[in-house]
Order: structure tokens, then C-alpha cells, then sequence
């Protein structure tokens, strides 16, 4: 039997994407978190990597969140909230 593998997700990169959810940028976000620009975004394709979705719609220099990154919005606070909660 194949079981499909199930992804730890980094606490400290849904906290980041968090930021980016509240402030609106990468790089207000990357304020907020103490990190650089370049350290966001890499937190960020890391993220998608694990959970196998796009986050985000790059367009040029900018980016928006994809549908799937608007949903998991709230899934993301649940879990921080957990996190922190514990």
C-alpha cells in the first residue's frame, strides 16, 4: 500500500507567509519578520514546495496570491495559533 507522504510544515515560514498576508508585500513582510527580501521569498518557494501548490501569482516584479494561497490563508492561522497555543 502507498500512502502519500503528508509535509511538516515550517512554523516560521506560515509566520512569514502570515506577514506577507497582513502587510501586502514580501517586502513590508520581510520587515515585520526581521529577514531580507531575498530570505522571504525563498522561505516562500520553500513552502509551496511542501505543500505541492502556488501560493502566489508572480506578474513582473510583483506577486498576489493565487486562489490557493487565499485559501490557505486562514488554514495557516489555525495552525500558527496551535503552535503558539502549545
Amino acid at each position: 500500500m502507498v500512502t502519500s507522504m503528508i509535509p511538516n510544515l515550517d512554523i516560521d515560514q506560515l509566520k512569514t507567509f502570515l506577514a506577507i498576508a497582513d502587510t501586502g508585500s514580501f517586502t513590508r513582510a520581510a520587515e515585520e519578520v526581521n529577514k531580507t527580501q531575498s530570505a522571504v521569498s525563498m522561505q516562500m518557494k520553500r513552502l509551496e514546495e511542501a505543500i505541492g501548490r502556488n501560493l502566489f501569482v508572480r506578474d513582473g516584479r510583483g506577486s498576489r496570491f493565487s486562489s490557493d494561497g487565499e485559501r490557505f490563508v486562514e488554514q495557516a492561522r489555525k495552525l500558527v495559533a496551535m503552535n503558539d497555543e502549545i
